[in-house]
Parts: C-alpha cells; sequence; structure tokens
C-alpha cells in the first residue's frame, strides 16, 4: 500500500468500500451485532422500569446521591471527549498515523457523547422536565438556574455534541462520493449521493475542504478542553471535601484523553478484525497510541500523588478524613485496583515488546478503561461517604438496576459501532490516498 500505482489506490480503497458496498456481513460482525442488541434491549428495558418505578430503583441514598448515574455520564463524556481530540490534536501536529484511526475515533465520539447525554436526564427526579435547562422563550417565567452544573452540562454535551457531528462529516465528505460512484444500487446511490453534498473533487472543492477541516480542527482543541473542564467543574465547584481542587479540569482533561485513547486502542481492533485492514491499521499505529498510554498513565498517576498531597497539605482535618478513607477505608480495594489499572499495569508499556503485541495492547486498553470507571465511580462515592457531618455518612451499594443500565449503556455503544462498519468508510480513504501518493513521490 506504499506504492504510487493504480492497483495501490483500488486495493485501498477496495479494502474500505467492499465491506460496506458488496461483501456479506461476517460470523464475527454477526456476533457483535446480536450481543449489541440484546444489551441495549436491556438498557431500554431499564430506562423503562426506571420511569416506571422511580429513581428509588437506584442504589443512591440520603448521602451518596450522586452514583452509577453521574459517573455513567463523566466516564462515557470522557471517552467521547478524547476522539475528536485525537483527531484534532493529530491533524494540527501533521500525524501522518492519524489517517488510519481518525474516522472511527470520531464516530466513537459521536457514539460516547450522545450516550453520556442520556444519563443526566435519567438521574432527576422528574425527567420529563429536563428541557427546562433548554434557555426556552421565558412564557413560564421560569428560567435555568445558571449555578448549576447541570445546566453547564447541557452546553457543554450539546456544543461538543454537533461540533464532532460537523467535523465528522466534513472529513467524510469525499468518501461518502467514492461510496457514491462505487455502489451498485440505486438506494445507495442516492443515500451516498444526498451525503456526498455533490462533491466533485474539483480543485475549488478541494481547496475550501482544507481550510475548513483544519480551521474546525482549531477550533476543536480548545473547545474539547473547555467541555471536559466543565464536568471537572461539576465536582470543583461543589462544597464537598475532596472535590474543592483546582486540578480537577486538567485532571479529567488528560483522564478523558486517556480512557478515550484505551477505547480507540479496542476499536482498532475490532476494525482490524472485522475489515481485515491490517495493512491499513498496522502495528506502528498500536505501537504509536501505546506510547501515549503509558504518558497518560504517567500523568494520571502524578493527578493522584498532587491530590493526595493537597489535602495533607492543606492542613484541614476534612480533607484529610476523605483521603484516609479513600486508601485504606470501605472502598479502599477499588482504589488500589483504580492505581493498578491506570498506573501500574500501563508501565508494561515500557517494554517494546508489549506495545507491539496487539493482544497485550488490547488487555492493557480494557484494563485502563476499568481503571477510570472506577476514578469515576470513587469520585462520588468517596466523597459523598465521608462528608462534612460524621452523622451523614453511610456506605453505598449498586442495585441490580446500576449494573443492568451500565451493562446495557456498553451494548448500545457496540450496536451503534456495529452498524457504522456497514454503513460508512470507517477508514479515510482520500487520506490513506494522499500517504499513498507521497510513499510513491518518496
Amino acid at each position: 500500500m506504499t506504492a504510487r500505482s493504480g492497483r495501490g489506490y483500488t486495493a485501498l480503497t477496495e479494502s474500505v468500500a467492499d465491506p460496506v458496498l458488496s461483501a456479506p456481513a461476517g460470523r464475527s460482525w454477526w456476533l457483535l451485532f446480536s450481543a449489541g442488541l440484546v444489551l441495549t434491549c436491556v438498557f431500554f428495558g431499564s430506562i423503562f422500569w426506571l420511569f416506571y418505578e422511580g429513581i428509588g430503583i437506584f442504589g443512591n441514598n440520603t448521602s451518596v446521591v450522586w452514583a452509577y448515574p453521574i459517573a455513567n455520564y463523566v466516564w462515557w463524556i470522557g471517552i467521547g471527549n478524547a476522539g475528536t481530540l485525537i483527531s484534532c490534536m493529530l491533524l494540527l501536529t501533521r500525524q501522518k498515523w492519524r489517517s488510519s484511526i481518525n474516522r472511527f475515533a470520531e464516530a466513537m465520539t459521536l457514539f460516547a457523547a450522545a450516550i453520556a447525554g442520556i444519563f443526566p436526564i435519567l438521574h432527576l427526579g422528574r425527567p420529563l422536565y429536563f428541557y427546562w435547562l433548554v434557555p426556552y422563550p421565558n412564557t413560564m417565567d421560569l428560567w435555568p438556574q445558571w449555578k448549576s452544573p447541570l445546566v453547564w452540562d447541557f452546553f457543554a454535551i450539546a456544543s461538543y455534541l454537533i461540533f464532532s457531528l460537523l467535523f465528522w462529516y466534513v472529513g467524510a465528505l469525499p468518501d461518502f462520493a467514492t461510496f457514491r460512484d462505487r455502489s451498485r444500487s440505486r438506494a445507495g446511490q442516492l443515500i451516498y449521493g444526498a451525503l456526498a453534498l455533490g462533491w466533485r473533487g474539483s480543485v475549488r472543492h478541494w481547496a475550501a475542504y482544507e481550510t475548513f477541516y483544519k480551521t474546525m480542527a482549531a477550533l476543536g482543541v480548545p473547545l474539547v478542553v473547555s467541555v471536559h473542564s466543565v464536568v471537572g467543574m461539576d465536582f470543583a465547584a461543589g462544597n464537598m471535601p475532596g472535590w474543592q481542587e483546582t486540578i480537577f479540569p486538567p485532571y479529567f482533561v488528560v483522564g478523558a484523553m486517556f480512557s478515550g485513547f484505551a477505547m480507540v486502542v479496542v476499536l482498532a481492533a475490532i476494525v482490524r478484525r472485522f475489515l481485515r485492514t491490517e495493512e491499513l491499521v498496522t502495528r506502528h499505529h498500536f505501537e504509536a497510541m501505546a506510547k501515549i498510554l503509558l504518558a497518560g498513565s504517567i500523568v494520571m498517576g502524578l493527578s493522584y500523588g498532587t491530590e493526595a498531597f493537597q489535602s495533607w497539605y492543606a492542613g484541614d482535618d476534612v480533607d484529610r478524613t476523605v483521603v484516609a478513607f479513600q486508601y485504606t477505608g470501605t472502598y479502599a480495594w477499588l482504589m488500589w485496583m483504580q492505581i493498578a489499572c491506570n498506573v501500574a499495569i500501563p508501565q508494561l508499556l515500557w517494554l517494546p515488546a508489549a506495545r507491539r503485541s496487539i493482544p497485550v495492547l488490547l488487555v492493557i486498553a480494557v484494563l485502563i478503561n476499568v481503571g477510570m470507571y472506577l476514578e469515576r465511580i470513587l469520585i462520588i462515592i468517596n466523597t459523598l461517604s465521608r462528608g462534612h457531618l460524621p452523622s451523614m455518612w453511610s456506605s453505598y451499594a449498586p442495585t441490580l438496576w446500576d449494573w443492568l443500565l451500565l451493562a446495557g449503556s456498553l451494548g448500545f455503544f457496540l450496536l451503534l459501532f456495529a452498524c457504522f462498519l456497514r454503513l460508512a468508510p470507517a477508514i479515510s480513504m482520500h487520506e490513506m490516498r494522499k500517504l499513498v501518493f507521497e510513499g510513491g513521490r518518496e
């Protein structure tokens, strides 16, 4: 795929387009789709039962008023933030290996951010009034409470989701035109033709495309940083011990990139397996992502240490109680598991053999996402279990419905991603063609 030849271009296009336009879905894809469909039914069934029975089905209590719904939101929005951030940063820094991963990383953003937006609504006691967060015309003499983090989250999710959708769609325009021209069915020609918006690949089209796409990438980086900083401020603006820390906004941004890159590694392995794109998603790409995961684990370890040191150095007895409870209390085993998954185990990536082994890297990536979910849930239940008043101290235990909603959201994500693999170009063909041309020119 590095020679400048017609056969190189043709093979590249066929490897991406044929699984969508002509090749039948394989057994592995049907297994992925079926698993996602079953868990999606669990997800929406749990939501139906929640609306019918009320939020009492959750394990939340009078002290731990936030729990799995908010942890799920923060975890999913973190994964969602990473996809566009990865694509924008790699584009602006002119990293050529971006071309093999940016398209499905951006799709990951769309699916994860959409799922994340569901959970704050599920957390509301009266979810039918979620539209009160929107600044609609004041006909009811009721404006949103601008001091509420829920309002911040609404604008963060909405702005980010709209931008990510536009960024993904604009990047895919030339590939939709390729699908339009290669499709053999009338329906495919009409659908992909409509999505291509009359793209002809003229010099004028390419000039406008390059300018607009790079401008959006430059806007995307500060937007992503601000969005997940807002999520961090949900906690930092609170009055609970352990949350009032200035490190939270950058800490959450790095955590989002860390968990998002880990999810990209998992999805890259899925794309490589189902589309047979070993020549497009190579071990070099996995090794590059492994180095970023290693750097992220070091920063996360530094963040954990800084968080504990600040609580001790401030001299506040309540903060020190929360930190002591974090490492020695009821949930201490989860805390140590989090450190193992996010800091200790990724240190294996110092070894070149581990970075180049896809199975090893895949296991580490899955463990990182487990560790990052533990971080999200522990940020909530550790602090709320040990607040300012000892009379309000209590332990938290999730219910079956907490677990079903989490598992169901994972299944819904798998279902959306499986459909994406069969309906849209999972790898950027026009950017890969550019690499083929540059490789041949050299």
